[in-house]
């Protein structure tokens, strides 16, 4: 089984770009970020015509996620549990099964968390787009603990909004200060990975110039200068399972790209 990640930027703006990426790859099941649309007005048509089962959960105009399988999708939830109030659509959830077992995945969208706000003690400002990634981060930290307890393969996918090394970006020095690399967010992040869980990339891939994102201006992709945000973490049921992972970095070279591109990552399911 072929999973993917593919953070969109926009459905309506990239539709043909992620048309073009699913005939290419064939990915048996994709997770999709921000895909900047509701329910009822996302373009079902566009991946339901290649044979996809697609569950939304949707926003207008920001955030948005969503799964598409080859395989039908069971016990669909939309939502990351703590907070009730929360109205950002970041985080979708469903089971497909296959004749050698089931899978439970997660796709995500991990908030930014820019710009940081920090009080005179240097905590978070409450309320404050930083406060609200680490605090999101913790409702995702007991989510995962009620999942890893079903004891079933889980892959937990998407867009982190975290560089997890140094490594991980073409210039780190840059980062050192942003809410994607400052200490307190990857501190987290190890906490969610040392859950019991693989980083699939780095499972399979070691060294610099592995990269997901570039940002738009200035050459940054035909200069390499990315960080690796968008990550594929397996539980130890899934990780056994674990047969390729990789990036697809020439899909940015396409027409009309988003700024991210596909990472995807080949279980024996």
């Amino acid at each position: 089984m072929k999973i993917a990640s593919f953070n969109i930027n926009g459905i309506k703006a990239r539709g043909p770009a992620l048309a073009q990426w699913l005939d290419a790859a064939q990915p048996d099941l994709a997770v999709l970020q921000e895909i900047k649309s509701t329910d009822e007005t996302f373009p079902r048509a566009l991946i339901e015509d290649k044979g996809y089962h697609l569950e939304t959960h949707g926003q207008k105009g920001f955030n948005g996620v969503a799964i598409l399988s080859k395989l039908p999708l069971e016990d669909v939830t939309r939502g990351l549990p703590g907070d009730d109030d929360d109205p950002q659509a970041r985080w979708i959830e469903a089971t497909v099964s296959t004749p050698r077992g089931a899978l439970r995945v997660v796709g995500l969208y991990l908030p930014n968390g820019n710009p940081v706000e920090l009080d005179s003690s240097g905590a978070p400002v409450a309320g404050g787009k930083y406060a609200y990634k680490l605090a999101w981060m913790a409702r995702m930290d007991m989510r995962l603990r009620a999942l890893l307890a079903l004891e079933m393969p889980l892959a937990v996918m998407g867009d982190y909004n975290i560089i997890p090394q140094a490594e991980d970006a073409a210039r780190p020095e840059a980062w050192r200060e942003d809410a994607l690399f400052r200490l307190p967010s990857r501190k987290m992040f190890r906490i969610l990975v040392n859950l019991g869980f693989t980083d699939a990339f780095r499972a399979r891939h070691a060294g610099s110039g592995h990269y997901s994102f570039w940002d738009y201006q200035a050459g940054a992709f035909q200069r390499n200068d990315g960080i690796r945000i968008d990550h594929i973490l397996l539980n130890c049921h899934a990780a056994d399972l674990l047969q390729d992972c990789r990036i697809d970095a020439d899909v940015r070279a396409g027409e009309k790209p988003s700024d991210h591109v596909p990472i995807w990552a080949q279980l024996a399911l």
